[in-house]
């Protein structure tokens, strides 16, 4: 038996001009498909000569960022936490040792302070004469002075230690503290510097919790070991949304 036998129905070629098979019309589905149903096999020419997308996985679009895509944590920048894809959380032995930093700074600028204000109250009382009936009201008005000064310094550091760490932490993302021991703070969320209402919010928690004998903002500045998130976020840093990383040593 020959192919090309006009008897065998095996060999027949399709006639001409129907491209679907034997008894299949130009232009009409093949079997089993429905109309308007793209053909299985090779990608269909559009009009134009265009090849149309054919069967298979979807194709990606282009990355923008290059053949890789963005790692998880890619906008923690500055050299910090960019380990594993991720921020490394900085650890409480580096906490407190920013915090040691500020605290013996701030108590040597403290001491500076009270020394001159209590010199000019010192100055003062040398000043009154004991043999004068006016001496006591001359020594009242000297330890007055003494402890006006005094305020006068707790004030001034009070002031100074907002507007230090608040926008220190706002702006730089860190006290000078953090920064020396490689830790700053950062948007838990974003990655980026607090910005001057969060970095506020950070701060005025502890300091409230200071009215308390101290004692509440102790627990502020422990709260971050009962942290069970990962972050180590203390209470503060949880009020404003903020965590703590450390720098990277890549």
């Amino acid at each position: 038996m020959s192919f090309g036998d006009p008897n065998n129905p095996y060999g027949q070629q399709p006639p001409q001009g129907q491209p679907g098979g034997y008894g299949q019309a130009p232009g009409q589905p093949g079997y089993g498909q429905a109309p308007g149903q793209p053909q299985y096999g090779y990608p269909q020419q559009a009009p134009g000569g265009v090849p149309q997308q054919g069967y298979g996985y979807p194709q990606q679009p282009a990355s923008p960022y290059g053949a890789y895509p963005q790692q998880p944590g890619a906008g923690y920048g500055y050299g910090y936490g960019y380990q594993g894809g991720g921020p490394t959380v900085a650890s409480m032995g580096r906490r407190f040792g920013a915090r040691a930093i500020d605290g013996v700074a701030f108590t040597l600028i403290y001491i500076v302070l009270l020394v001159v204000g209590a010199a000019d109250a010192i100055g003062e009382a040398a000043d009154c004469d004991p043999g004068s009936a006016a001496y006591d009201s001359c020594m009242n008005d000297a330890g007055t002075d003494m402890m006006g000064s005094l305020g006068a310094v707790i004030g001034a550091l009070a002031v100074v230690g907002l507007l230090y760490e608040w926008l220190m932490t706002a702006m730089v993302g860190g006290t000078l503290g953090k920064l020396a021991v490689g830790i700053r703070v950062i948007d838990a969320e974003s990655g980026q510097k607090p910005g001057i209402g969060a970095a506020f919010v950070r701060y005025i928690i502890p300091l409230v919790g200071s009215l308390a004998c101290g004692i509440g903002s102790l627990l502020v500045y422990l709260s971050p070991f009962w942290d069970k998130s990962g972050r180590q976020q203390g209470w503060h840093d949880k009020a404003a949304k903020t965590m703590v990383i450390q720098r990277s040593n890549n």
